[in-house]
């Protein structure tokens, strides 16, 4: 497996490393001596850092003709757009048989370069809308790590670039060695979910009538209470289908889902600030039943509450061993 690399200045040493480190270790561990890494830019030479490091000997634009893969692990900004070279060079790639990886903001050269057209794809969660725009014939999904298309691979923010690398791991060497791989770098040989979990959900714009925000300010203090749309309404002194549409005109959403939103959201918090059981969760942020909490939960975040709260509470203190 011969995989090709992109750097270009100012990349982040974070986004160079994770494929270089976990393809690496695949040779280190001996697991596949014939896998080889090249980096490669648009002119032969040396990049410098973001982090202002410069990487000397990095091999020029030709290396896309050698490589059986060719990945781009980030870009300078979702804004900037795929020179006409490069683009062509990942079109012919492409078309010859390599697999394109598009990883973090590496999926918006991909998309420039025409090849996730009438596709899923993921991004880093904050570039999403952008990465939509910019490509509107694609899906994007924030409900996963990486998407594999099996000639076009893209991955979501960041550290997703560490998921979607063991994923070709496993899927050209099998899973015991993706595993091994994991082990020997200590990271998880697979997480759940994808990156719904870490997303910040801004709150939806605050209400500008005074009778909804008044409505809104009491049921917040009521989310453990049932709060059908009629007891809203009631307390409003409106009409159900007024009320419903003087809410969505102030909110931009409607009142149960302006509610799920709260809940989700202080049952997030719960599971990370508190050692509250599921059922004591479910029950103060308002769930008829855990059953019901752990299903929105779950669509909403992609991830289960439990799974949730393993990876977000606070953690204890790390144990300091003291010199006797």
């Amino acid at each position: 497996m011969r995989i090709a690399v992109y750097t270009f200045d100012d990349i982040t040493m974070f986004h160079l490393a994770a494929p270089l480190m976990v393809f690496g270790e695949v040779t280190r561990l001996d697991l596949a001596p014939g896998w080889q890494t090249r980096l490669w830019s648009d002119h032969p030479g040396s990049v410098r850092t973001a982090e202002g490091y410069p990487i000397g000997e990095v091999a020029g634009p030709e290396t896309v003709e050698w490589a059986d893969i060719v990945i781009i692990p980030s870009w300078p900004r979702p804004s900037t757009p795929i020179g006409a070279a490069l683009k062509e060079r990942l079109y012919q790639a492409h078309a010859r048989g390599a697999m394109i990886a598009g990883l973090c903001l590496g999926a918006f050269a991909v998309a420039d370069a025409g090849l996730l057209d009438g596709r899923a794809a993921v991004t880093h969660w904050e570039a999403m809308p952008l990465l939509a725009e910019r490509c509107p014939g694609s899906e994007v999904d924030s409900s996963v790590l990486y998407i594999d298309h099996d000639d076009v691979l893209t991955s979501a923010g960041t550290a997703s670039a560490i998921d979607a690398c063991l994923y070709l791991v496993r899927k050209h060497l099998g899973s015991a060695a993706a595993t091994r791989v994991a082990r020997h770098l200590v990271v998880a040989p697979h997480r759940e979910g994808g990156q719904a979990q870490y997303i910040e959900r801004p709150l939806a714009r605050v209400a500008t009538d005074t009778v909804i925000a008044e409505v809104i300010e009491w049921a917040l203090t009521r989310l453990d209470e049932p709060l059908p749309v009629d007891r809203l309404a009631g307390q409003a002194m409106m009409s159900r289908r007024s009320f419903v549409r003087h809410f969505q005109q102030a909110t931009g959403t409607t009142p149960a889902h302006w509610i799920l939103e709260r809940r989700l959201q202080e049952a997030r918090v719960l599971l990370e600030t508190t050692d509250w059981s599921i059922d004591v969760v479910a029950s103060s942020c308002g769930f008829a039943s855990p059953v019901t909490f752990r299903q929105n939960f779950t669509a909403a975040f992609s991830i289960t509450p439990t799974a949730y709260r393993r990876q977000f509470a606070s953690p204890p203190q790390a144990t300091v061993r003291k010199k006797k």
